[in-house]
């Protein structure tokens, strides 16, 4: 119940045991070619240029911005936490004069500020954001800043590293150029390759560079070249992981999108309900958090590493700690893909609340189980 991986379904354990294929086998390239059809539906687009990238989600981000960003391009990032913090290392290594638009690390992304700064940015030729800042459980809306970065003649990228399969994604009605995620969030397999969609305007920014990208392993050129129809040899890829994406997504059609995203949903707005009553403040600007990933206030007197030792040693529930600005001031629980149960709500709670009563500090563990279970069964606390 950290902020990834997640738990993995058997399926996509089991596929991952499947015999090794070739590269180039025929099965395999089918079985290639269906991730591309099932990514399209996932992430909401109709992009050709829908592929998984080797590595985590920071695989992704690294082909998004390395392929976009050349040398004196203008950049302009909203950062409300760690990984949109990573987007500008990035860009500024890729050689970007970029631009950062701050908001305190619990609120969202301000359109109006990223609105002041494209305008004074000159010719901006990309403009991103973290539509899920797994730091802060923060959710910053795409579309108004998407439609900022159209008006200004720029490219719109989005981190949904931690969104995607969990909450609604849309990167066509978005108007995002380009998106990237992981497979370890709310896909729920284990980490190692990372979905990225170019619009057609994006891939004829990277068809059209001058010089190559300065990462070779992910030159998005090439890595389509050996996703498409040529087939050209690129680099040995994932096989299991390849695998394990294709059940990953079969198991989110299966269950269908809106239901997916209501199940995530219900259960996440459970556990903060139920945090709440059990007398618990949350991070995130309310309006804005995440259902998959909440961010917890540690409350005065309570040991962080103690008590998220405690919850792995005697519950087996692993959460995560800070990070950045936050270390040692919240505690990040996820609710991802196979993980995001009423079952783990509820035990949660009571692990929480047993815990943190040993040092001190009562909770009304009753309270908080009672308005979690109200949520849970539809009905408002």
């Amino acid at each position: 119940m950290g902020p990834g991986p997640s738990g993995a379904h058997p399926r996509v354990l089991r596929a991952m045991t499947a015999p090794l294929l070739g590269h180039l086998d025929p099965e395999f390239l089918r079985i290639m070619d269906e991730c591309r059809v099932m990514l399209r539906q996932v992430l909401r687009t109709e992009n050709a240029v829908t592929i998984a990238t080797p590595g985590t989600g920071t695989s992704g981000m690294e082909a998004a911005v390395m392929n976009l960003v050349e040398p004196g391009d203008n950049v302009v990032i909203g950062v409300c936490g760690y990984f949109g913090d990573r987007i500008v290392q990035m860009a500024e290594r890729a050689g970007g004069n970029v631009t950062r638009v701050d908001a305190a690390w619990g609120s969202p992304v301000d359109p109006a500020e990223m609105q002041k700064a494209i305008a004074a940015s000159g010719q901006v030729k990309l403009v991103g954001i973290v539509h899920a800042e797994t730091s802060t459980g923060v959710m910053t809306p795409p579309e108004p800043i998407a439609k900022l970065a159209k008006e200004a003649g720029a490219l719109m990228l989005v981190d949904c590293v931690t969104s995607l399969g969990g909450v609604p994604v849309e990167a066509d009605a978005w108007g995002a150029d380009v998106v990237y995620s992981g497979t370890q969030k709310c896909l729920s397999a284990p980490p190692g390759v990372a979905p990225v969609t170019f619009s057609p305007a994006a891939w004829a920014k990277v068809r059209a560079r001058e010089v190559p990208s300065n990462t070779w392993y992910l030159d998005m050129s090439l890595l389509e070249a050996y996703w498409d129809e040529r087939r050209s040899y690129h680099h040995t890829a994932p096989i299991s992981m390849v695998y394990a994406l294709h059940q990953a997504l079969s198991l989110v059609l299966e269950e269908g999108l809106e239901q997916r995203w209501a199940r995530h949903e219900r259960n996440g707005r459970a556990l903060q309900a139920g945090l709440e009553a059990m007398g618990l403040g949350l991070h995130a600007d309310e309006g804005y958090r995440l259902p998959v990933l909440t961010t917890v206030k540690i409350p005065e007197g309570v040991n962080d590493g103690e008590v998220r030792g405690a919850l792995l040693k005697r519950h087996s529930i692993e959460v995560g700690g800070g990070l950045g600005d936050l270390k040692g001031k919240v505690w990040r629980v996820g609710l991802m893909g196979e993980s995001s149960t009423e079952g783990n709500v509820l035990l949660f709670l009571s692990a929480l609340g047993r815990i943190v009563a040993e040092q001190g500090v009562q909770l009304d563990v009753k309270a908080g189980i009672a308005t979690a279970s109200e949520r849970l069964r539809g009905q408002e606390a």
